[in-house]
């Protein structure tokens, strides 16, 4: 997962942020992604404050590779670094608050989204009211609360200065722990928005218990917290490490007869109150918690409400261990696409218990890309994923009961369009009540090599010409009397290359402009094109590397939301051989701008295409949560309904009819991207099928949604076939089966 660190105690010091730099080591060790953004300095007692009418400036910090000592302060930057392997933390002049704000929102956004900020470790304790509601460690998670964010305060409660660091690590191990049983609990009925940790540094804490509390509600005795003095004494870090111990109780405060006196004052909060209220509560709350060696967790709404799913002073489960070597597995992550890489290895956290698994990203995908070479023994289980291109088939082959990869190598009978096509026809013929003939439209494909031959090109496609030629001979003045045509480019995808026709005419000049635009010579060094993805130059790639078509009867009139046409992005999760899984929390994704017919305005893709990537100017609500369209729950449903009949018929029509284009493996699954449409009658139909879909069209704001199909392709693809125990979810019904097909290799 993507964690946002920051305290309250500022970079790495040895007087004032000693555990900052172990933590943050210690969960990059456990496989996580973690940025940092801290205040320049010590910002401790100061709540969640911002600090209104000044300007925060950044500058831009290396740790040191010691992290413990005196020398592991780092070097400060006031320009951020070019190098191209920078991880700098970002250090702002401001507040805990601030640091919050300015790390969500204005820093680290190329890691991928933010999953779990984490405050702290606070450099002492955090426990009773006294000390939270003046926290500047607490002010900060509520920040991220508030910003709707799960977050974590972290704090360290020392009983001695003698800071040994065999006890840091193990309380760094420790809080992880804490951390990451903690996020895979999280309440889902947004019961709980900040969990305030407190670990003691104790020999022994990873033994000791921890325990569920209460905030122990104490107050201040009789007295001021500020000593009156005469100038400027002392050095401030030294003064806040006397605070910490509980060394000053100041007296009481002098009062004056008559006018006032000059004086200063100075910060000399009555430790003693606080303690003494600690030894003379009851169990169950976090300073007695605390003062007997054990951590505390207390549960918060953002409004500082103690909101508990259990009692206090009851243990805290961590969850299911790993208890033997022999279930424990490999996990080589490299997806290469910043966006959906993170939510992988978040989903692979969430499902496997930490321990179980041995994570690998740092990984170069080269051509001479090998497993063995990351696997401590030959006989290892293991799952890979990775682009296509980088996937190890051969070691695969030659280990089907340990090794795992995310792609069948043949798979073409679907996402090709011109072999859907025939998939579908194939399959139809033979099965003439096949859910397909009706949630299918039925394709023309052909092949196109110049605009000049387009007629010949068409000879066998007898609906299309038919059609066409019925066009052509109705009343120019009646456009909408004509059945139209959407083509698409074979190999192509995010939306490339479609266009609208309705007769012979229109799709000639579609052609002859394609032609037109054409480069003088193939090899033009400008002119480059990966046929297997999609073009970025224009769109006469398409009649020279992209020669396969389909023509396809356009669907007419759509089923419109706000008056705009969308369709529905699916995914699905296929394993071995076969079973077909369909993720329930679908996307409706819509076209920019409100729809017109095709006959009104064939060349304004923004009214009648949806696919958002191509959006010149995308709307706020381009991307939505399909359950929650204003439709009635019936009419989803049944939308839902339908699109996992024809899933799971159209996989197991290229699984049974097209075997030689679409081969399964015993030990590959692979997700998909299905887009279907609804017409305005409500019938559902399959528009394309893409491997290695762009998770990217979903958006920050809906993550959640890739990262919990992938906790469902971690689950059912990854868990059972190595044969390894995943955490208990809510989420565990998403992944409903559409289909389970034997094909015989099982």
């Amino acid at each position: 997962m993507h964690i946002l660190v920051t305290n309250d105690d500022g970079p790495p010091s040895s007087h004032s942020s000693p555990y900052i730099r172990c933590l943050v080591k210690h969960l990059e060790d456990a496989g996580h992604i973690v940025s940092v953004c801290l205040p320049h300095t010590q910002r401790s007692w100061i709540g969640k404050a911002h600090m209104i009418g000044q300007t925060l400036k950044p500058t831009y910090y290396t740790p040191s590779s010691n992290i413990h000592g005196e020398d592991n302060e780092g070097t400060t930057r006031q320009l951020p670094s070019t190098a191209a392997d920078a991880d700098e933390w970002v250090l702002i002049d401001g507040t805990p608050a601030s640091c919050v704000q300015i790390g969500l929102y204005h820093f680290f956004q190329d890691k991928g989204p933010i999953d779990l900020v984490i405050s702290g470790p606070n450099y002492g304790r955090n426990t009773t009211s006294v000390f939270a509601l003046s926290s500047g460690t607490l002010g900060a998670a509520l920040e991220a609360a508030v910003c709707r964010r799960k977050a974590i305060a972290l704090s360290f409660a020392f009983f001695s200065r003698n800071h040994d660091p065999l006890i840091i690590e193990a309380a760094c191990r420790h809080g992880v722990r804490v951390i990451e049983a903690l996020y895979k609990q999280w309440p889902t009925d947004e019961s709980v928005d900040v969990y305030s940790v407190n670990v003691p540094l104790v020999e022994g804490v990873e033994e000791h218990k921890t325990l569920w509390a209460d905030m122990l509600q104490n107050y201040w005795k009789e007295g001021s917290c500020f000593q009156e003095i005469d100038g400027d004494t002392g050095d401030a870090d030294e003064e806040e490490a006397r605070i910490r111990q509980g060394e000053i109780d100041n007296g009481p405060t002098l009062q004056e007869k008559k006018g006032h006196k000059h004086k200063h004052f100075k910060w000399a909060p009555r430790m003693a109150d606080v303690y003494k209220s600690v030894e003379e509560s009851g169990p169950g709350n976090d300073g007695r918690i605390i003062r007997d060696g054990n951590t505390s967790i207390t549960p918060m709404k953002a409004n500082f409400a103690i909101s508990h799913p259990v009692p206090a002073a009851t243990e805290f489960e961590f969850g299911f261990e790993a208890t033997s070597a022999d279930a424990a597995f490999q996990a080589i992550i490299a997806y290469e696409d910043p966006y959906v890489q993170p939510l992988i290895v978040t989903a692979l956290n969430a499902i496997f218990p930490r321990g179980l698994v041995k994570l690998v990203t740092d990984v170069s995908m080269t051509d001479d890309f090998s497993i063995a070479n990351f696997l401590d023994s030959p006989e290892s289980k293991v799952v890979q994923i990775t682009p296509y291109e980088s996937i190890d088939f051969e070691f695969a082959a030659t280990h089907p009961t340990s090794c795992l990869i995310n792609s069948y190598m043949i798979r073409k009978a679907l996402i090709r369009k011109h072999y859907l096509s025939a998939t579908v026809d194939h399959w139809v013929a033979k099965n003439p009540d096949s859910p397909l003939k009706t949630h299918v439209k039925r394709s023309e494909s052909f092949e196109v090599d110049y605009a000049e031959f387009l007629d010949d090109a068409l000879v066998e496609a007898f609906d299309l010409r038919e059609s066409m030629d019925r066009n052509a001979e109705m009343d120019e003045s009646e456009p909408s009397k004509r059945e139209w045509w959407i083509l698409k480019p074979g190999m192509s995808d995010r939306g490339q290359g479609i266009r609208l026709f309705s007769t012979m005419e229109e799709l000639q000049d579609i052609f002859d402009r394609w032609e037109a635009d054409r480069p003088d010579s193939d090899d033009d060094e400008d002119y480059t094109h990966d046929q297997d993805t999609h073009g970025e130059g224009g769109d006469y790639i398409t009649t020279s590397h992209l020669r396969h078509f389909v023509a396809q009867p356009y669907i007419h009139p759509p089923l419109l939301l706000d008056d705009r046409k969308f369709h529905i992005r699916t995914y699905v999760l296929c394993t071995g051989s076969l079973t077909i899984h369909v993720y329930k929390h679908m996307l409706a994704l819509f076209a920019a701008k409100t729809y017109s017919c095709p006959w009104q305005s064939p060349d304004d893709i923004e009214s009648f295409l949806t696919n958002t990537c191509l959006q010149e100017s995308p709307n706020e609500n381009s991307v939505r949560r399909f359950w929650d369209l204003p439709l009635p729950q019936t009419q989803l449903s049944g939308i839902f309904e339908q699109i996992c009949s024809v899933t799971g018929e159209v996989f197991e029509a290229a699984a049974r009819g097209m075997p030689v284009h679409f081969q399964t493996l015993p030990n590959a699954f692979e997700v998909f991207g299905l887009d279907f449409m609804v017409d305005q009658g409500g019938k559902t139909w399959l528009l394309e099928i893409n491997a290695f879909p762009d998770f990217k069209q979903t958006g920050w704001d809906l993550s959640e949604i890739v990262e919990g199909f992938w906790r469902g392709v971690m689950r059912v693809g990854v868990g059972k076939f190595l044969g390894v125990d995943v955490a208990k979810c809510e989420d565990e019904g998403d992944m409903v089966l559409a289909r389970d097909v034997d094909l015989g290799k099982r």
